[in-house]
């Protein structure tokens, strides 16, 4: 690990257990990036877990970080309200936040989401299995071997731009445009990706215009079983606003790639941290689906949602004011002690290992849950046949973000057979 990320991990622990409560925040990119943010968590979990920070450059939040809680706030979306957003930063396009069915309250998002889950219905998930399969073969067998390379880049963001580009209907040769996007979307300016908020925008003309051709085309052609034509001939969709389209574009794209390519690197991390749980797998491949919860819950992807309190609400003991915006810490939750058995620990085969809040509750649990699922088994059950190893070669660049906790590199190396 690197000095810089040490120190700025001993120096969190010191300051989560010496600051006033009221001082604690826990939404800061620097510490995820450092991996930094655990005992800010801990502490509020025992000390305070439904916590007011006053001051922050997004405004005053409330963090809820134990498990139950976040489950209360996720399924109630008749008090916590998704509308405007779901991150604690606001998400836009030129004009105020971009409208997306994730983040919606009932009857629209219900309509909204309805039109695009024939894409990961059971039924279509079977047809992908074998070309999901396929590709993450052809993957594998390209791997260089006996040499470092970077796990996110050939093989992480790989499958799964692979697998987008399948679900909105686009050129295998752009699925990297998909990637870069969706990273853009994510970025905070200054942290490499983008120089600026001016840039960013630039960027997001771009993908609008792109996204933009391809409604054009499927709203003049025959329906197709991909997310666009699904959104172009349904008739809940098929007039929504340009905004409200490439709002929910931006959704499925960043939800279609973000998530599953850090939980397929995370699963390479997690193994290689605990080399008896990764001898414990080797030893029996059938632990691949509850290696994947598991892995899930400790990656934690995205490190949290927002919701808006539509009334005042008694609740932990606080009162939560009409319009205070409300962070569900799902990072937090999956660490929870009360709920989880030694929540720290990386088990792949724990008794409950679906016990997580990976993909949130209620109406807006994750749509492509079981899509996500289906690619990390897949890629681990390739692995398997083909490598005894893949070892990590040096600590992951992790991403600066409090949402999407991800990796931007992680160096491995497929050990030469003998």
């Amino acid at each position: 690990m690197a000095d810089g990320a040490v120190a700025l991990q001993k120096a969190a622990r010191e300051e989560a257990y010496s600051l006033p409560l009221e001082q604690l925040n826990p939404a800061q990119p620097a510490l995820f990036q450092a991996d930094a943010m655990w005992p800010i968590f801990e502490r509020l979990r025992r000390e305070d877990p439904v916590h007011y920070t006053e001051e922050h450059e997004f405004g005053p939040y409330w963090s809820i970080t134990k498990y139950n809680d976040i489950m209360a706030v996720d399924t109630n979306h008749q008090v916590f309200s998704s509308e405007g957003g779901i991150t604690i930063a606001e998400q836009t396009a030129g004009a105020g936040p971009l409208p997306m069915f994730i983040a919606m309250d009932p009857p629209k998002h219900d309509i909204q989401r309805k039109a695009v889950s024939p894409a990961v219905s059971p039924g279509n998930l079977t047809h992908l299995e074998p070309l999901i399969r396929e590709r993450a073969a052809q993957i594998l067998d390209s791997l260089p071997i006996g040499e470092e390379f970077d796990w996110v880049d050939l093989v992480s963001k790989e499958l799964t731009a692979m697998t987008l580009a399948t679900l909105f209907g686009v050129p295998q040769v752009d699925r990297r445009k998909l990637t870069y996007w969706s990273d853009v979307v994510t970025a905070a300016p200054g942290q490499g990706l983008v120089d600026s908020i001016e840039q960013k925008m630039e960027i997001f003309v771009e993908y609008h215009a792109y996204f933009t051709e391809l409604w054009n085309q499927r709203v003049n052609s025959e329906p197709r079983d991909d997310l666009i034509s699904m959104l172009a001939h349904s008739p809940a969709t098929r007039n929504m606003e340009p905004r409200e389209y490439f709002g929910n574009i931006v959704l499925l794209t960043v939800g279609g790639n973000d998530t599953t390519r850090n939980t397929i690197s995370g699963s390479i991390l997690a193994l290689n941290q605990n080399p008896d749980q990764y001898r414990k797998l080797r030893d029996n491949p059938g632990l691949i689906p509850s290696m994947v919860s598991e892995t899930i819950r400790w990656q934690t992807p995205l490190a949290h949602m927002r919701r808006r309190a539509l009334s005042d609400i008694e609740f932990g003991g606080k009162t939560i004011k009409k319009g205070d915006k409300v962070i569900m810490w799902y990072v937090s939750g999956n660490r929870d002690d009360e709920v989880i058995d030694d929540p720290n620990a990386y088990i792949i085969d724990r008794e409950r290992p679906r016990t997580h809040l990976s993909f949130g509750f209620g109406i807006h649990r994750c749509v492509g849950n079981r899509l996500a699922e289906l690619q990390l088994t897949i890629i681990w059950e390739e692995i398997l046949k083909r490598f005894p190893e893949v070892v990590v070669t040096a600590e992951p660049k992790r991403v600066y973000s409090s949402f999407v906790k991800g990796y931007e590199t992680l160096p491995v190396l497929i050990p030469a057979r003998n």
